[in-house]
């Protein structure tokens, strides 16, 4: 990466394209405070990420940021309800089971809580993972090709849910695709290629 400058304001929805091997992932990672550039600085809801061990990213990152992953990242030893529950007991809450019940109901899976995610379509997984990014209502989420796994129904209903979720929450979305739909519901579109914002 070289020569990246940008800021995205809070409530905002921006889409990272490109072709593969651009960096778009790469920039994902370092706006999320995942990795650490070599040069330059990074902050997130004005806290200077580069001044922070990892411990301090870790506790930030937890706070105010949900993440959405082509993969799903879903424990499988866990039902629907206890994927979910999962960061608001790290962050000690004590409405867990209800606030998550309530996050499942909204992506329309208030059925399937006691499903574990191989009991699931990938479109439920998905919406699994995005009731567990958002349960928390952070600040900002990240999501990584959120569709890249799903097929073109299932995919524009998952698109449909974060944008709504975006819209009610006013979670700032930062995401990496190559969907041009989903890119284009975006607030704006940031192209990169060989590292750099073009």
């Amino acid at each position: 990466m070289r020569d990246v400058s940008l800021a995205i304001a809070a409530g905002e929805s921006v889409a990272i394209v490109g072709p593969s091997g651009a960096g778009k992932s790469t920039l994902l990672a370092l706006l999320a405070g995942l990795d650490l550039p070599t040069a330059g600085r990074v902050r997130l809801g004005g806290t200077d990420l580069t001044s922070l061990d990892e411990d301090g990213r870790a506790r930030l990152r937890a706070e105010r940021v949900g993440f959405v992953f082509q993969a799903f990242h879903l424990i499988p030893a866990l039902t629907a309800l206890e994927n979910v529950m999962l960061p608001l007991e790290l962050a000690d809450r004590r409405d867990a089971h209800a606030q998550a019940r309530q996050a499942l109901e909204r992506v329309g899976l208030g059925a399937r809580t006691g499903h574990y995610p191989r009991q699931l379509s990938g479109g439920e997984q998905q919406r699994v993972a995005m009731a567990r990014a958002f349960v928390t209502r952070p600040a900002v989420l990240f999501a990584d090709e959120p569709t890249g796994n799903l097929d073109a129904a299932t995919g524009a209903r998952v698109c449909d849910l974060l944008f709504e979720m975006n819209r009610d929450l006013q979670t700032t979305v930062v995401l990496v695709t190559h969907d041009h739909a989903l890119a284009g519901r975006c607030t704006r579109a940031l192209h990169m290629d060989a590292g750099r914002l073009t």
